[in-house]
């Protein structure tokens, strides 16, 4: 048995902390936030329990299910079909299978065809090291040509990565495309799936399952320093504790990591420090009427700086219609700064352009969620910036979001980064 301390309570850190106990290990999880889960963490939105960043389980995620199955709730994991919309031209069109793309109004017919063989080859192709050194505008304009790119693709990478667009690494821009992919029952039908609940289920299982095995969540108590002797870690100090341990797992944002651990050399700081983040300011609308019946919505349109929409009871159902609007942007942008108020009356300015319908007292109420380290951004040539996960420091692993490249963000990744990361330990 080893003492072992995960630094983080998202759902990387909670994995890690459950396999730890499974594997016989005395753990303490420490947690800067009043609540677990990290992005995935819920909030009470007039009385529904939902998060605070809307989360999905696709075909491919293959860590989550194994999770669910080792918790005993693989019965709250629900699959449902979903559609995918795009608004161009002042129009929302259905998007996401071949006929919807053959019928897309005002695109040549080349541009459909380069454009489906393209998404064809991403769900098909296995391996990315050949698109490590490419960028994902110029991998996109080889296949769909820069009419096509403009289309589809810019301003999604606009508005999500703005000055750092260009630089964006294809291999991370297969990946999303080949997940959501992935996840079709059928080349004409999409399929979604969610956890009963929300994510708040799985992080509750995995609270209980750590805690019943003996494990100690620390909540309110931010990791400060990891203090290191003759090269090896041998425990964290919080404000108010010290918390010994043979082995620590640290899976908070990398931006926290040299001040955290100074014992580190400089090389290794420096290339932690390196690695940049996106900010987000997530909008969630509770509202009267429902958007569209899609899932999720891209918008290419000059008037709507977001890269789209999610109205997510198009996935759980329940009433009201709950719509998402991401505004990811680096937390130097001025929007950043944005009242909650402010950001509210753009969101429902962009919802109205999507459906005309839509009128002010629709709106039943509101809440802005901000986080300053959202999407790292993966740029090209990415993979080898990245340090080791075991650091040089015995005992103490690092990983955030970003470790998982090319994969994206997603609860089932940090799962199995998270668990793997403790089974290392011996």
């Amino acid at each position: 048995m080893s003492k072992v301390v995960v630094i983080g309570a998202g759902p990387m850190g909670l994995a890690a902390a459950y396999q730890a106990v499974r594997d016989g290990h005395e753990v303490s999880v420490l947690e800067s936030s009043d609540v677990a889960g990290g992005m995935a963490a819920h909030f009470d939105f007039g009385g529904l329990s939902i998060e605070r960043f809307y989360h999905f389980v696709c075909r491919a995620d293959f860590a989550t299910f194994e999770l669910l199955n080792d918790l005993g709730i693989s019965d709250q994991l629900h699959w449902r079909p979903t559609s995918m919309g795009f608004f161009f031209g002042g129009h929302l069109h259905t998007w996401g299978d071949p006929v919807s793309l053959l019928k897309l109004p005002n695109t040549s017919l080349m541009m459909k065809l380069r454009y489906g063989l393209f998404a064809f080859v991403c769900t098909r192709m296995k391996k990315w090291p050949s698109l490590e050194n490419r960028s994902a505008k110029d991998w996109i304009i080889s296949w769909c040509g820069e009419a096509g790119y403009n289309r589809f693709w810019r301003s999604l990478l606009d508005y999500k990565f703005y000055e750092e667009a260009q630089t964006i690494s294809a291999a991370w821009i297969w990946t999303r495309i080949r997940r959501v992919g992935l996840s079709r029952k059928n080349m004409m039908q999409e399929e979604m799936g969610y956890i009963e609940g929300g994510s708040q289920t799985l992080v509750q299982s995995l609270l209980n399952a750590i805690e019943a095995a003996g494990g100690e969540i620390h909540l309110s108590a931010p990791a400060l320093h990891v203090r290191v002797n003759q090269g090896k870690a041998v425990g964290v100090e919080t404000a108010t504790n010290f918390f010994p341990a043979d082995h620590v797992i640290s899976t908070i944002p990398t931006p926290f990591i040299s001040r955290m651990v100074p014992d580190l050399s400089a090389q290794t700081r420096e290339k932690y420090d390196a690695i940049r983040n996106i900010g987000i300011c997530c909008v969630v609308l509770k509202l009267k009427r429902s958007i569209s019946r899609h899932f999720w919505v891209n918008i290419e349109e000059s008037e709507i700086d977001i890269p789209g929409v999610i109205e997510f009871t198009n996935l759980r159902e329940f009433d009201p219609t709950v719509v998402y609007v991401p505004y990811y942007m680096p937390v130097s942008n001025e929007k950043y700064t944005w009242s909650d108020d402010a950001l509210v009356a753009d969101a429902m300015r962009c919802l109205k352009r999507l459906n005309t319908e839509l009128e002010e007292d629709d709106l039943i109420e509101s809440r802005v969620a901000r986080l300053p380290h959202a999407q790292p951004i993966c740029q090209v040539g990415f993979a080898s910036r990245l340090p080791a996960v075991q650091t040089e420091i015995t005992g103490l692993q690092i990983a955030d979001t970003c470790f998982y490249y090319p994969e994206d963000r997603s609860i089932s990744e940090s799962v199995r980064l998270g668990r793997s990361m403790a089974r290392t330990i011996s």
